[in-house]
């Protein structure tokens, strides 16, 4: 049974249950939960961003695309989901650095979704502060 979500143009589309038809080494050959396994599993640091990537861009359900996000260590490449709602808001929590804060106003301005809006409201105002503090 598919339950909608939000893709990146406000559409509804439906999720895949996995495992979906990949090549053996793929993650998306795995079941939701060895896949979420494998997702919590990764140590910290680990050099599987292009598996978590492949993943995110997926049809797979929002839990497990949002749960990728979240392990990605180089956060400037969820950039291009910065309009889906559970990635955006895990794309701008990442956002630390001062340089980021422009890139964050934009994304206050341009997404549609209210969670992302507050979450990059939030990161804001931690810049702010931490710039304060310097």
């Amino acid at each position: 049974m598919s339950e909608p979500e939000d893709d990146d143009q406000g559409r509804r589309q439906a999720w895949r249950q996995g495992p979906q038809p990949a090549p053996e080494d793929s993650w998306l050959s795995l079941s939701d939960d060895e896949l979420l396994f494998r997702i919590e599993s990764l140590d910290v640091p680990h050099d599987e961003d292009q598996a978590l990537l492949e993943i995110i861009n997926s049809s797979r359900h929002f839990f497990i695309r949002q749960e990728a996000a979240k392990k990605v260590r180089d956060v400037r490449l969820l950039r291009s989901h910065s309009g889906d709602r559970h990635i955006g808001q895990i794309l701008v929590r990442g956002m630390t650095r001062t340089e980021d804060s422009d890139y964050l106003r934009r994304i206050l301005a341009e997404s549609r979704h209210l969670e992302v809006r507050k979450a990059a409201e939030a990161q804001l105002r931690l810049l702010a502060a931490a710039a304060k503090k310097d």
